[in-house]
C-alpha cells in the first residue's frame, strides 16, 4: 500500500489507544443530546464520528485481519458507512442526526468492543507474514490519521450546531487563548523563480493525494509573513466589500445574493454586531471579536474577495508549499494528544524560528489551486482507493492546518479540500503577490 515504513503494527499500539482516547476526551463535554446534534448536511453528529472512526477499523482490519471476527452489530456496516460504495450502500449523510438509536452509550460501548478486538490481533502478529504485516501496519496508520481527521471535524460540526442555540453555549473554555499582544506587521516574503520539488518525499505516512513528490517551476513572488487578521477583515466589510461586485468571482456573487436574500448578513460566519460592536461565536461561547486573531471561517469566495480588495491575490498550493519548506515552517510537535486549542491565535514572531508565520496550528489558509491528482497519482490499494481520488473535482486546495487540528497530524505537503462555498471549517486567508 506504500503508506508508512513500520516493520510491525505493534510499534504504534500505544499511538492507537492515544487517538482513540483523544475522541473520547472530545465528547467528554457533550450530553447525549449534544451528541446527536446535525445542524446541516455537511456536519455530521459528535456520535456518528465515534461511529464511524470505528467502523473503519473493523471493517478494514477486523473483518480482514483477525480470524473468526464478528461484527459487533450487521446493521452498522450500512449506518456507518460515510462514502466507500465499494463497501456497501450508506444511511443518507443528511439524515444522520436521525438516528438517535444506537445510543451513545452503545456507541463507546462498540468502540471499547472494536478496541479489544485489536489488541487481540496485535496478540497475534507472530502468525503474521511480513507481506501481511506490511499491509496491516499501513491500514492501521491510515485508520489512525482518518480517526484524527475526525476529531477535528467533530469539533467544527458541534461548533456550527451549537451556534444555532440563542443561549450562546460553550463547549468548553479550557482551550481558549486570549492573550493580548498585537498582531505583528504584515511583511512581504520574496521567493525567487525556480523549479522546486513539491509532494511527500519521506517514508513515513502521507495521505495518497500528497504524492508523488515532483517537480513545479514558480515564478517570482512573494506571500504574506502572516495571516490576516479581523480587524483587517473588518476594514473590507466596513469599506463596503460585500456589495461591490468588482471584487467577488461570478460564482461567489451569486452565492453572496443569495446568502443576502435568505436573510444572512453581509459578514464572516460567527460574527455578530451588537450596539456596534463585533462579537464572535467560538467553542467557548460569544466573545468580544479580538482584533489581532486571524480571521476564520472565511469560504473562498470570500478570501478571493478580500485579496481582490487589496489588489493582491492568493497563493497556490504550490508556492505555500516552496515558502513553508524555504523558510522551514514546521508544525508543533508533541506527545501530549490533547494539546490543542479551540481558537486561532495571534502571529508572535518570538514564538517562532521562521518568518513564515502561522503555517500551521491556526487556520486552513485557501490557495488558488483546483483540487487535482499529482502526476504519477496512485491511490491507496483495495477498498481503501475511495479515500481522496474520487473528491478530485470542483475543490480548491487549502495548505496549513487549524487550531483545532490534532497535534502530529499535519505537515507542509497536506492537501485539504473543500468547496468554494463552504464556511464552517476553521479557513482563512494567507495572501501573495
Amino acid at each position: 500500500m506504500g503508506m508508512l515504513a513500520v516493520d510491525k503494527p505493534v510499534m504504534i499500539i500505544d499511538r492507537y489507544l492515544n487517538i482513540r482516547a483523544q475522541s473520547l476526551n472530545l465528547v467528554a463535554p457533550l450530553s447525549e443530546a449534544d451528541a446527536q446534534l446535525q445542524s446541516m448536511p455537511d456536519a455530521s453528529p459528535a456520535k456518528w464520528h465515534l461511529a464511524h472512526t470505528t467502523w473503519f477499523f473493523e471493517t478494514f482490519i477486523l473483518c480482514s485481519f483477525l480470524k473468526g471476527y464478528k461484527r459487533f452489530n450487521e446493521t452498522y456496516n450500512y449506518l456507518y458507512n460515510s462514502y466507500y460504495n465499494g463497501i456497501g450502500e450508506q444511511y443518507p449523510r443528511a439524515q444522520r442526526g436521525l438516528i438517535s438509536r444506537p445510543s451513545l452509550a452503545e456507541i463507546l460501548s462498540y468502540r471499547e468492543f472494536v478496541d479489544t478486538a485489536i489488541q487481540s490481533l496485535f496478540d497475534q502478529l507472530d502468525s503474521f507474514n511480513e507481506s501481511s504485516i506490511k499491509e496491516l501496519s499501513g491500514l492501521l496508520e491510515l485508520g489512525l490519521n482518518h480517526e484524527q481527521q475526525h476529531q477535528e471535524l467533530l469539533l467544527t460540526d458541534i461548533k456550527h450546531a451549537f451556534s444555532h442555540n440563542p443561549l450562546s453555549e460553550s463547549y468548553s473554555t479550557s482551550g481558549l487563548t486570549r492573550l493580548t499582544n498585537s498582531a505583528p506587521e504584515l511583511s512581504w516574503l520574496p521567493i525567487e523563480r525556480s523549479l522546486v520539488s513539491v509532494g511527500y518525499d519521506g517514508t513515513q505516512f502521507s495521505f495518497d493525494n500528497e504524492r508523488p513528490e515532483h517537480s513545479v517551476y514558480v515564478h517570482d513572488f512573494s506571500i504574506a509573513s502572516r495571516l490576516v487578521t479581523n480587524s483587517e477583515y473588518a476594514e473590507f466589510i466596513a469599506s463596503g466589500g460585500y456589495h461591490n461586485p468588482d471584487f467577488w468571482l461570478a460564482d461567489g456573487w451569486a452565492w453572496l445574493q443569495q446568502r443576502l436574500a435568505q436573510n444572512h448578513n453581509a459578514q464572516p460566519l460567527y460574527w455578530v454586531k451588537q450596539q456596534d460592536q463585533w462579537f464572535e461565536f467560538t467553542l467557548s461561547g460569544l466573545l468580544p471579536l479580538n482584533n489581532h486573531q486571524a480571521v476564520t471561517h472565511i469560504n473562498y469566495y470570500e478570501a478571493s474577495a478580500y485579496a481582490n480588495w487589496l489588489g493582491v491575490r492568493l497563493p497556490t498550493e504550490f508556492e505555500w508549499e516552496t515558502a513553508a519548506r524555504q523558510m522551514d515552517a514546521k508544525p508543533l510537535v508533541s506527545q501530549d494528544m490533547s494539546r490543542i486549542t479551540l481558537h486561532p491565535s495571534v502571529a508572535c514572531e518570538s514564538q517562532s524560528s521562521s518568518p513564515f508565520l502561522q503555517a500551521f496550528e491556526n487556520v486552513w489558509q485557501w490557495t488558488t489551486s483546483g483540487y487535482g491528482a499529482y502526476p504519477g497519482f496512485s491511490p491507496f490499494s483495495g477498498v481503501a482507493g475511495e479515500y481522496n481520488g474520487k473528491f478530485m473535482s470542483n475543490q480548491n486546495v487549502l495548505r496549513g492546518g487549524s487550531c483545532v487540528t490534532p497535534v502530529g497530524h499535519t505537515r507542509a505537503t497536506y492537501r485539504n479540500f473543500f468547496y468554494a462555498h463552504q464556511q464552517w471549517q476553521f479557513t482563512g486567508i494567507r495572501l501573495a503577490k
